[in-house]
């Protein structure tokens, strides 16, 4: 059974030099665009974490999940919001989430997490070229409780540190080229991503809208 989506899209863009990411073009779609794309087929449900105006967001058609903890306390915000959205939507109890700075994130991203998992209560997260990259990663619904209980009483934020507390599985990908886990961060880093984007396996046809902007 495919497992419910997230795509964690509620940061602050600081070092991306004005306007959000995720919005930014990449050979001609939003960077969001291609994110979904690859993601979409993974899932049985997909919604997008966004905080503040939803503004062109909304032109994805997915449904979007804001923190429902104040002050941006980080991505495992996001992760909790999920978690919650999950739970009421009645989609499952488990849900992957990648970055939406990810434009590369495997086609079997999914399959080889839940592959690596042998217990409920287990996380599993991916990893290449030597790194850890623990939001591209399987949550189990029963860690909500705890992720919440971490974020505003243990004022725990560190993605490791949370995922440390629970079993844990790691799926190791390879490094590319193009490396899956490349993050846009910066409009260097997006330009790059666009001479890196011919060699990066690909769906058969486009599954989402590109015209938001």
């Amino acid at each position: 059974m495919r497992p419910a989506g997230l795509i964690l899209a509620g940061g602050l863009s600081r070092r991306f030099g004005g306007g959000h990411k995720g919005l930014a073009p990449l050979d001609g779609r939003p960077l969001a665009a291609h994110v979904i794309e690859r993601v979409a087929p993974q899932c049985a449900a997909l919604a997008l974490n966004v905080n503040g105006p939803a503004g062109a967001f909304a032109a994805f058609g997915l449904p979007l999940v804001a923190d429902g903890i104040a002050g941006h306390p980080g991505p495992l915000a996001g992760v909790l919001a999920g978690l919650r959205w999950l739970a009421a939507a009645g989609a499952g109890d488990l849900l992957l989430t990648v970055t939406v700075d990810e434009p590369f994130v495997p086609l079997d991203l999914a399959a080889r997490l839940a592959a690596v998992r042998s217990a409920p209560g287990m996380i599993a997260h991916a990893a290449a070229g030597g790194r850890s990259h623990y939001l591209a990663a399987l949550w189990p619904l029963a860690v909500a409780d705890d992720l919440e209980r971490a974020l505003t009483i243990d004022g725990l934020a560190r993605i490791r540190d949370f995922i440390a507390r629970h079993p844990v599985a790691t799926a190791d990908f390879g490094p590319g080229p193009p490396d899956p886990f490349f993050n846009v961060n910066t409009p260097d880093d997006l330009a790059a991503a666009a001479v890196a984007l011919p060699a990066a396996p690909q769906h058969p046809a486009a599954t989402v809208p590109t015209d938001a902007e």
